[in-house]
């Protein structure tokens, strides 16, 4: 069976999507990755083949620096953007299907993946890394906000914001248009795959999001989708020196979604008395910090004191699985709801919103994360769970109950 995951989204999209294909290549499927070109080494170094899929999600949502003045017309002008790399995506989604596929597995961001499928008449399965469906058990994702609005007020809100427009509206309708395919808008086709109950898989923990009990039964909480381990990969020698130098440090980063001067982050865990791995430019920042690009945080975290995140789903999920306390800076969408995990299940503290982060908040963030044993103590627990868990189980059942061709 020939694969095809269809990922436009950031690393942390593609990276579970990848690990998950590596786990179906050696289980004899064939596999595909559409995703930007940045990420092919990613994709291929995982064993699946890499398609293309225009553009650089990353380098157009990357947020300023807390505090930084919004341009006139900026918000207008991302917009019009993130539509035309919608767009080009749509169009590379269908020349990756051209290409060859038995099935498509869709990420949450590239709902045109089942407009290509209808017309290519076969099967397409959600991936999510999100939980996208309208519930009462959490506010939409697209509210960028974790803040409860009580059981019926999360339900009825995130039907409407599910129903609302989209960026990947109008390359949907004109595929549809493209490829003979009769009217149907964005939101009637989720409500139609709703109502006859279709699969979406979600590579998310039911130990750190329990299973709503609104979900219909074709959704499934999988368990997480882990990056493939590159076994080529080694720690340069300046990084294994410094963690042997004292004590274990303190991680932060923001991944794709923020970049901070590495000035301001010193301040912070100068602050809180700690030595500090900060993801960006490589080297040494004094003798209590050093700069790091990019490193596998299933090698990193767990030699950690804790981590300092945006809260992305992927490196949320590294953080639980390292079992090291973690605090969460959430900058959009999804972020909030993982930030808010950590610090229900006790494994860090309150979230601090990327646009109220201050040297002050997050060194007095830190510090109370580090004294505090109650967090690792949590964090552990979290960890222990998630290690009796393997999400590619439910994704194999998914793919050996498709109707036979």
């Amino acid at each position: 069976m020939r694969v095809l995951m269809v990922a436009p989204g950031t690393r942390g999209d593609v990276a579970p999507m990848a690990g998950l294909g590596s786990r179906l290549q050696g289980l004899g499927y064939e596999v595909a990755i559409a995703a930007n070109p940045a990420y092919a080494p990613l994709v291929v170094e995982s064993g699946c083949e890499f398609r293309p899929l225009p553009g650089d999600l990353a380098e157009l949502i990357r947020q300023p620096a807390p505090g930084a003045k919004t341009a006139p017309g900026s918000v207008m002008t991302f917009w019009r953007k993130l539509g035309a790399y919608m767009e080009n995506a749509a169009t590379g989604t269908l020349a990756a299907a051209e290409a060859g596929a038995d099935v498509i597995l869709a990420n949450s961001v590239a709902p045109y993946a089942y407009d290509i499928a209808e017309a290519m008449r076969i099967p397409a399965i959600g991936a999510h890394l999100q939980p996208t469906e309208p519930s009462a058990a959490y506010p939409p994702v697209l509210m960028n906000s974790s803040r409860s609005l009580g059981a019926w007020g999360n339900k009825v809100i995130g039907e409407r914001a599910a129903a609302g427009p989209a960026p990947y509206d109008a390359p949907g309708a004109r595929l549809r248009k493209q490829l003979g395919l009769g009217k149907e808008s964005r939101a009637a086709g989720e409500r139609r795959r709703r109502k006859a109950r279709a699969t979406i898989l979600h590579g998310i923990s039911p130990s750190v999001l329990p299973r709503p009990s609104d979900w219909h039964s074709g959704l499934v909480m999988a368990g997480y989708w882990w990056p493939a381990e590159n076994t080529r990969w080694e720690p340069s020698s300046d990084l294994v020196d410094f963690l042997a130098d004292g004590p274990a440090p303190v991680f932060v980063g923001f991944g794709s979604s923020a970049h901070l001067d590495p000035e301001f982050i010193l301040e912070a865990t100068r602050r809180a008395g700690v030595r500090a791995v900060v993801q960006g430019p490589e080297g040494a920042l004094g003798d209590d910090a050093l700069g790091v690009g990019s490193v596998p945080h299933q090698w990193l975290f767990p030699r950690m004191a804790a981590v300092v995140h945006h809260a992305g789903a992927g490196t949320t999920a590294a953080g639980f699985r390292a079992g090291v306390p973690a605090i969460g800076v959430p900058v959009y969408t999804d972020q909030p709801l993982w930030a808010s995990r950590i610090a229900a299940l006790g494994a860090g503290p309150r979230p601090i919103p990327y646009k109220k982060l201050t040297p002050e908040r997050l060194g007095d963030a830190i510090a109370e994360t580090v004294a505090s044993p109650s967090y690792a103590v949590q964090a552990r627990g979290v960890a222990a769970a998630i290690a009796t868990e393997d999400g590619t189980v439910p994704v194999l059942a998914a793919l050996r109950n498709l109707p036979a061709k």
